[in-house]
């Protein structure tokens, strides 16, 4: 590993790290004052509606910061996000850190001093409004702190976009292009935020959980693109088959394969609509980006992006010559 992979892989791991040393610090230093069943699952009003014991309550808390961390050290350091995208990760790392540590040592810190079989503790919901707080506050030093490290160049910067070719078909002849792409980080990285909604969820109360289920259920949606070039045009789907996205051939102009950058040009990843553009983006890369009659942009990152732009140029022109 260089110099530069350690110092990006340090600086996304040390957010996770530390919440995990607070936690793990604050349960021995407060284990003697906790009843032997904590009250680990609240209602939305903060009542507790479940308890576990202090060992369940480890085994179950322990593995989430170090794996969410494990995570984000891989997406750092796997050289797919470039610039102002790799500078957001690290700073969503930290955020993240910071949001479940404070809930995790929230939910000791209102067990403190409650006697065994005496009055259940409570969750005040001010300690969310205090973890959204705790996370801009530690995301913001981690925007900051990513300015330290050099972020790796995009690959694809300085390309030209690939000729507008065709592919020649004889009268009659049908053709069609499918491919599927995605990226490993986007499932993986699903699982471990239901795993962590989840247990935000049982332990803590589902009124945490539950976006970070929301959450997940939207990242494994969007982390495939099955992309499909046809008489029917382009047609782009994620992990479901719905929902999809269809751009009939008598919609689009021209189509180019050419390089995306998803943040700088999308903002992010999944389905993302942008003045002037609307993308299906699950990576940053090569992409296939059609010109719609209006103006507008549709682009779809996928491998061999060429050779479907060539062909759905081709299907065009026989559409618009009535063939």
């Amino acid at each position: 590993m260089t110099r530069k992979h350690l110092g990006r892989a340090t600086l996304a791991a040390l957010p996770f790290v530390l919440a995990f040393l607070v936690d793990l610090i604050l349960f021995i230093a407060l284990k003697d004052r906790l009843p032997t069943r904590l009250a680990a699952h609240f209602d939305v009003s903060g009542d507790v509606n479940g308890h576990v014991d202090r060992t369940t309550y480890v085994l179950v808390t322990a593995p989430v910061l170090p794996m969410l961390g494990a995570l984000w050290v891989l997406m750092v350091v796997s050289g797919k996000f470039y610039g102002r995208a790799h500078r957001l990760l690290i700073g969503g790392g930290w955020a993240s850190a910071a949001f479940l540590q404070y809930v995790l040592g929230a939910a000791l810190i209102v067990n403190l001093d409650v006697p065994e079989g005496g009055a259940p503790a409570r969750f005040p919901l001010w300690h969310l409004a205090a973890a959204l707080g705790a996370a801009v506050l530690a995301g913001a030093l981690g925007l900051l702190l990513a300015r330290l490290v050099p972020a790796p160049e995009n690959p694809y910067a300085g390309q030209d976009p690939a000729d507008r070719a065709r592919i020649a078909l004889a009268d009659g002849e049908v053709a069609g292009w499918a491919r599927t792409t995605g990226s490993w980080w986007l499932p993986v990285g699903a699982l471990l935020i239901a795993a962590a909604g989840a247990g935000v969820g049982v332990l803590v109360t589902w009124f945490a959980g539950a976006p970070l289920l929301v959450l997940a259920l939207l990242v494994l949606t969007f982390c495939r693109a099955h992309v499909t070039v046809d008489r029917r045009g382009l047609t782009v789907s994620g992990l479901l088959p719905w929902p999809r996205v269809q751009l009939p051939l008598e919609r689009i102009e021209t189509a180019d394969s050419r390089p995306v950058d998803a943040v700088a040009e999308f903002g992010g990843y999944g389905y993302r609509v942008r003045p002037g553009r609307t993308g299906f983006v699950v990576r940053s890369g090569e992409a296939i980006v059609a010109r719609q009659t209006g103006g507008r942009e549709f682009a779809v990152t996928v491998a061999d992006s060429a050779t479907g732009a060539a062909l759905l140029n081709t299907l065009v022109d026989r559409n618009r010559a009535g063939r």
